[in-house]
């Protein structure tokens, strides 16, 4: 009897999750959504009509430093001070850094005493030219060394003056690439210097759009981070476009208080002056990309997709230029389900 029960009792067992099992997968196949592409999936709609509207016209970019430069020296030696950290404003030929110039500085006055010796000689070598005692072939000899001496003493010189990195422009150094101590080798970054006195705004703007700008003329320019709001020149407009077709176009920022720093975000919006005639639809109505935009709408009860071309974008909604006639059933929410051909419902 114990035999049968030990056979019994694991195959109750196993029986009963089995079946358990088999209800749990009724009940979550029962849960799941299932799409009916026969049945008419209910969508929000809206009727095109024509409407005045006053299109905006708004550009980001970044805010860029009039001028910059990293400093280098143009001679090798060893770093013995750094005159500045970061962040220290700076003033044009300031001395930043000064490089170990005590070699260059005793040949200089080696070939100063060259010099003086040489100019002795010469004023000895005339005396006795003048009386015939030697011939006139010593003298040229000293005038040219007495020459080359100075030339000598002037290329010390020049070396000595570049032992000295001083500052190009007005400026703040915004990177301390070396230390006391450190070799300096031509083209070997040792500082940055950073202009903000005026900044530039970079942004990109469509080949439709060029027409609002115009070198020499004002436009007002935001901040976000500083809630701040200014007026720019336009500084450049670009004679190439990028793959986009969009062009380069730079506004000029005058910064006085130099509150404003490099690399924060700036934003131009331009309102346009009089109002235009056109189709306005949401954003959120748009199927596909800003390449190729499409919507659908409602015909003979059925979606149809149809592709569209934007004029301009106004908040959340957009201008079009053609693809929707007045009067046709835009769909602008319920896409999820929608496809070409499907039968749709307006909800109530």
């Amino acid at each position: 009897m114990k035999k049968i029960l030990y056979i019994l009792i694991p195959i109750a067992l196993v029986g009963l999750v089995i079946g358990k099992l088999a209800t749990n997968k009724k009940t979550a196949e029962e849960r799941v959504y299932k799409f009916d592409p026969s049945k008419a999936v209910e969508v929000a709609t809206m009727e095109i009509s024509v409407s005045k509207v006053q299109p905006s016209y708004d550009y980001t970019g970044t805010l860029e430093p009039n001028r910059e430069s990293k400093l280098s020296a143009e001679v090798q030696g060893k770093v013995n001070k750094v005159l500045v950290e970061n962040g220290a404003t700076v003033r044009r030929g300031q001395v930043l850094i000064q490089l170990d110039d005590a070699l260059l500085q005793w040949q200089r006055k080696t070939a100063e005493v060259q010099v003086k010796g040489l100019e002795r000689d010469l004023n000895r070598f005339r005396i006795l030219v003048e009386n015939d005692a030697v011939q006139g072939i010593q003298l040229e000899k000293t005038e040219l060394a007495l020459e080359t001496a100075k030339i000598q003493i002037n290329t010390l010189n020049e070396q000595i003056n570049k032992c000295q990195i001083r500052a190009p422009f007005d400026g703040i150094v915004t990177a301390k690439l070396t230390e006391e101590g450190d070799f300096a080798a031509p083209g070997k970054p040792l500082l940055q210097l950073t202009d903000i006195s005026w900044l530039k705004l970079s942004i990109q703007v469509p080949e439709k759009d060029l027409i609002l700008f115009q070198i020499g003329h004002d436009y007002p320019i935001a901040i976000p981070s500083l809630n701040l709001e200014t007026t720019g020149e336009a500084s450049l407009i670009g004679s190439r476009g990028n793959p986009a077709n969009s062009f380069p176009v730079e506004i000029t920022i005058a910064n006085i208080d130099q509150k404003i720093k490099a690399g924060m975000f700036g934003h131009l919006r331009l309102q346009s002056v009089s109002a235009i005639k056109g189709i306005v639809i949401p954003s959120s109505a748009i199927v596909g990309s800003d390449l190729a935009p499409q919507v659908f709408v409602i015909k003979e009860g059925k979606a149809i997709l149809k592709s569209i071309v934007i004029q301009n974008r106004i908040g959340d909604q957009v201008l079009l230029h053609s693809g929707l006639q007045e009067n046709e059933i835009l769909i602008t929410g319920g896409l999820i389900n929608v496809f070409e051909g499907a039968p749709v419902t307006k909800k109530l």
